[in-house]
């Protein structure tokens, strides 16, 4: 069948028609085109969101992270339960060779003395038989390491540790009950009835807050008055290190080496978490979540940005076969209607980044913390919301273009 030549001649569509189009469309009916956008606006607006929340708590994650817990190491004795005659896990002079080590701000051990009795401000009577209070055996190290805070007095020292001079530091908790306020004369505390000097107490700790509750004392003075520490159990001597920023991972690792050559399996080292696994969980929970729901936004927002511009090709059949009539293609139809659409993605992309980037430095300022965002999630996501209306138009325009002029003018 031969086909007649058409006696319009096609018309041109250059790109300022598009726009021109584009943007009439939009104008013609503002309230369908601003609840069409909101979709699309939501999304994007979720999207950029997400990651720059992502982006912000990373950041803060680390400066939190590894302000106290990520410098902290623990070292314990790895046998499970005492034995008669064991030999003891910690040398003598652990204290000195976990200071040795690189990273290692301070380093102490300790263990509870077990069995000692109660302890009392004045010898046990009927009338004051004491108090039953924690009685911690510790190298000087250890209240270094746990950043323990003096209300009065002074620490015990090497000397102290090294003499066995029977003095104690108290926990604020513990002198409080004891009724001891004041280090001045060195009041004496009896430990199972034996006397102790004491000559500081302790007000706060930024570890083992525990010490708070206890009465701390030179670990050679509880060798010297209650023999060796016990082997195995949970009262066995334990290591407390405090690391530089970073350094955890590391002193965890050579600690066992430094200690007991010979046999490190015999160690227990608690260390904290490392930092980037932290940070990489967070982050793909987050994001999993959030993208998820940036997601869904999207297909909303484009299910409505489909159906408007379906609904505006029913509407404009009319319009749609004069143009034709006039000389204008099928693909001059379609461009033009995936133009419409393609801007209102663009509009609620563009509105949409700006909510996410405010809503972003609003939550930072809320937070006080540092607002962190990065360009490569900024800048594209306007495109993001473009690409969703062209996607969103694809049927819509392809039904427009499909329409003939003849059955158009006659509805």
């Amino acid at each position: 069948m031969r086909r007649t030549p058409s006696v319009v001649p096609a018309t041109r569509l250059r790109l300022a028609d598009v726009v021109d189009e584009a943007v009439a469309g939009m104008l013609a009916r503002p309230g369908r085109a601003a609840l069409t956008v909101l979709g699309t606006l939501l999304g994007v607006a979720a999207f950029v969101t997400v990651l720059g929340l992502t982006s912000t708590v990373e950041g803060q994650i680390s400066s939190r992270f590894t302000a106290l817990v990520a410098t902290e190491v623990v070292v314990q004795d790895g046998a499970e339960q005492a034995a008669a005659g064991a030999e003891q896990a910690f040398p003598a002079d652990a204290e000195q060779r976990l200071a040795a080590l690189n990273g290692v701000r301070d380093a102490g051990v300790f263990w509870e003395v077990p069995d000692v009795g109660r302890v009392a401000a004045r010898r046990a009577s009927a009338e004051d038989p004491g108090e039953q209070l924690r009685v911690l055996a510790a190298s000087p190290g250890y209240l270094r390491a746990i950043h323990a805070h003096l209300a009065a007095g002074r620490l015990f020292d090497a000397w102290h540790d090294r003499t066995g001079e029977r003095v104690v530091v108290l926990g604020s908790g513990a002198a409080g009950r004891l009724g001891v306020t004041w280090v001045d004369d060195q009041p004496a505390v009896f430990i199972g009835g034996a006397p102790f000097a004491v000559i500081g107490i302790v007000d706060d700790v930024d570890r083992k807050a525990d010490t708070l509750l206890s009465v701390v004392l030179p670990a050679g003075t509880a060798r010297a008055v209650w023999g060796d520490p016990p082997v195995g159990g949970s009262m066995s001597v334990q290591a407390m290190i405090d690391t530089e920023i970073g350094a955890a991972q590391q002193v965890g690792a050579e600690a066992p080496l430094a200690l007991r050559p010979q046999d490190p399996a015999r160690f227990k080292v608690v260390t904290p978490p490392d930092p980037r696994q932290l940070r990489e969980g967070v982050n793909t929970d987050l994001g999993t979540l959030f993208l998820a729901l940036a997601a869904v936004c999207l297909v909303i927002g484009a299910v409505g940005i489909a159906n408007t511009t379906l609904v505006a090709v029913l509407e404009r059949v009319g319009e749609i076969g004069l143009r034709r009539s006039l000389g204008a293609r099928r693909r001059h139809v379609a461009v033009h209607f995936l133009a419409e659409s393609g801007t209102l993605g663009l509009v609620g992309g563009l509105i949409g980044t700006s909510l996410g980037v405010a809503a972003v430095v609003a939550v930072a300022l809320w937070r006080d913390w540092t607002p962190i965002l990065h360009s490569a999630t900024v800048l594209p996501a306007p495109l993001v919301g473009a690409a969703t209306g062209l996607l969103a138009g694809l049927y819509p325009a392809w039904r427009a273009s499909r329409i003939e002029p003849a059955d158009a003018l006659r509805r």
